[in-house]
C-alpha cells in the first residue's frame, strides 16, 4: 500500500519533485566538483614536492649554516698558472656543498634507528662552477714614429733610447665562460629514498649497488640535452673523468639536480669526506610524521626537520593561489550553497504538505494514524532526495571530467630551503652555496573523483530528503480531519 501510494503521489507531482531534486542536485553537484578540483591541486602539490623530495621520503634532516667569520670570504676563488705562450686555454672548477651545513655520514644511522623511522639515508648537495677561456698576451709597443730599431719597439716598459716615448701594450685580454651546475652525491645502495628516487632512467642504467666509488654518473634529461651528452659520454669535474652511464627524467615534473653521482665521489669532489648535506627519511606511519619529526628533533640536537607540509609551504605561484582558494572559498561556498539548497527543499516540502490538506485531513479521518502520513512524506522527500543525488553526481562527474579534459596549466614557484637539493643548475648563479634559488614548474591540473567522495554525495542526498521530509512530515502529522472539511468549498 505504501509503496502503490507513493508511487502515484510522486507521479502526480513530477514538477515539484523535479524542482526539489534540481536544488539539491545543485549543491550536490558543488560539493563533487570541489573536492575533485582539491584532490587535482593535492596530487599536483605532491608531484611538485615529489621533484625536491624525492619518491616515499616524508622528511628530510638538515643543518643551518652557520654565519661567516668575520674577515673569511665565501666568493668564488679561481687561481689559474701563468704560461709563456701567447695564448692559452685555462680551466678550472670550483666544486662546493651547498644547502646547508654538512653533516657527519654516522649521523644517518642514528636517524634510522629514531623511534617511527623505517629507513634514512645520506646525500651529498654540490654546486659546480666552471670557468674556462684563454688569455692573450698583449704586445709592447714605443709611443714613437721615428725609425727606431724593432727591438727599441719593443722594448720593455721604460726602455728606449732618448728619442723614443714610453712603450705601451696593445692587444691582449681574457675570454672565459663560467657554467654552474649541480651534483648530488647517491648512496648507491639504497636508491628507492634519496634525491634519485623521484627520477626514471629513459636510457642506459643507474647505479650498481657496487658503484659506490666508480667514476661513473647519471644526468638529468634537460642538462644531457643542453650539453649533448649520449650513454658513453665523459664529462670532467676537476680533473676527474666520469662516464654517463644512464639519462634521468623527472617522474612528475622538472628535477633540481643536473648530475648524479655515486656519494663517495662527491664526497671526494667536495672535500667533503664522510659527511652529508641532507638525510632522506622515510616514516613507517605516514599518519605519524609529525611526532616522528619531534623524535629526531628531540634525540638530536641542532638538526633541522622539514616534512612535506613544511615543504609546501614554500611553494608559490598560481598552484598555491588555486589551492588556497579550493580549500578555503570553494568548500565554505559549496557548504553554503548545499545549506542553501536543504532550506529550499524543506521549504517547498512543507509548502507541498500545505497544499495537500484536504488529502491528508481525508486520510486521517479514514483511520491513517499520524505516524503513517509522515511516513509517507518523508518516504516522498527521500526519493526526491535520491533523485537529487543522482543527478548531482552525475553533474558533478561532467565538471570534474571537463575539468581534466581541459587540464588548464599552473606554475608552481619553488623557493630552495635548506633540506632542498638546490636551485637548477646550468648556468650562472643557480643554486650557489648560501644563496636562495629557485625553478619555475608547470603542472597540468585534473580532479580525480574517489569513492569517498561519491559516497559524501549519496550521503548528502539522504539527509537532505530526510531534513526535508522531517519538516513536511511534523506539519502533516499536526493536521486533523477537521482541515480537510474546512477547505471543501
Amino acid at each position: 500500500m505504501f509503496g502503490i501510494y507513493l508511487k502515484r503521489e510522486l507521479s502526480r507531482r513530477k514538477k515539484a519533485a523535479l524542482v526539489i531534486a534540481m536544488g539539491l542536485a545543485l549543491g550536490i553537484a558543488l560539493v563533487i566538483t570541489v573536492n575533485s578540483v582539491s584532490a587535482g591541486m593535492q596530487q599536483a602539490q605532491d608531484k611538485v614536492l615529489k621533484s625536491l623530495y624525492g619518491l616515499g621520503t616524508d622528511m628530510t634532516v638538515t643543518k643551518a649554516r652557520t654565519a661567516p667569520k668575520s674577515g673569511s670570504s665565501q666568493g668564488p676563488n679561481f687561481k689559474f698558472d701563468a704560461k709563456s705562450s701567447s695564448k692559452t686555454s685555462q680551466s678550472s672548477d670550483r666544486v662546493m656543498t651547498q644547502g646547508g651545513q654538512a653533516l657527519k655520514s654516522s649521523l644517518v644511522k642514528q636517524v634510522a634507528a629514531q623511534k617511527g623511522v623505517d629507513s634514512a639515508v645520506g646525500a651529498l648537495s654540490l654546486n659546480v662552477t666552471k670557468v674556462d677561456g684563454s688569455f692573450t698576451q698583449g704586445k709592447a709597443k714605443s709611443s714613437t714614429s721615428s725609425g727606431s730599431s724593432g727591438s727599441q719597439q719593443q722594448g720593455a716598459p721604460g726602455g728606449g733610447d732618448s728619442g723614443g716615448g714610453q712603450p705601451q701594450v696593445q692587444g691582449g685580454g681574457a675570454n672565459f665562460n663560467v657554467n654552474s651546475y649541480s651534483v648530488a652525491g647517491v648512496d648507491v645502495t639504497n636508491q628507492d629514498l634519496g634525491p634519485l628516487a623521484a627520477m626514471k632512467i629513459t636510457s642506459g642504467r643507474t647505479f650498481t649497488s657496487a658503484q659506490t666509488d666508480a667514476k661513473v654518473a647519471v644526468v638529468g634529461k634537460s642538462y644531457a640535452k643542453e650539453k649533448k651528452y649520449k650513454v658513453g659520454s665523459t664529462f670532467k669535474i676537476s680533473g676527474t673523468t666520469y662516464t654517463v652511464i644512464g639519462i634521468a627524467t623527472p617522474d612528475s615534473s622538472e628535477s633540481t639536480t643536473d648530475v648524479y653521482l655515486p656519494l663517495k665521489q662527491a664526497q671526494t669532489l667536495g672535500d667533503a669526506k664522510n659527511e652529508v648535506t641532507t638525510i632522506y627519511v622515510k616514516a613507517t606511519d605516514s599518519q605519524q610524521i609529525s611526532s616522528v619529526k619531534k623524535e629526531i628533533q628531540s634525540n638530536i640536537s641542532g638538526t633541522t626537520v622539514t616534512t612535506s607540509s613544511d615543504l609546501a609551504s614554500t611553494v608559490s605561484g598560481s598552484l598555491s593561489t588555486a589551492s588556497s582558494l579550493a580549500a578555503g572559498v570553494g568548500k565554505w561556498l559549496s557548504v553554503a550553497v548545499l545549506i542553501a539548497a536543504f532550506l529550499v527543499a524543506a521549504l517547498l516540502t512543507s509548502s507541498a504538505v500545505s497544499r495537500r490538506v484536504r488529502e491528508f485531513g481525508t486520510l486521517k479521518a479514514l483511520g491513517w494514524p499520524s505516524r503513517k502520513v509522515t511516513r509517507q512524506v518523508v518516504g516522498e522527500s527521500m526519493v526526491n532526495g535520491l533523485i537529487g543525488g543522482g543527478l548531482g553526481i552525475a553533474l558533478g562527474l561532467a565538471a570534474a571530467y571537463t575539468v581534466t579534459a581541459i587540464s588548464p596549466k599552473l606554475t608552481a614557484q619553488l623557493g630552495s630551503s635548506g633540506g632542498g637539493m638546490g636551485g637548477p643548475g646550468g648556468g650562472p648563479g643557480g643554486g650557489g652555496p648560501g644563496q636562495q634559488s629557485s625553478s619555475t614548474l608547470e603542472i597540468a591540473l585534473s580532479a580525480p573523483v574517489s569513492l569517498t567522495t561519491i559516497a559524501l554525495a549519496v550521503g548528502l542526498a539522504v539527509a537532505g530528503g530526510l531534513i526535508a521530509g522531517a519538516m513536511g512530515g511534523w506539519r502533516a502529522s499536526r493536521m486533523r480531519p477537521a482541515d480537510a472539511l474546512r477547505s471543501v468549498s
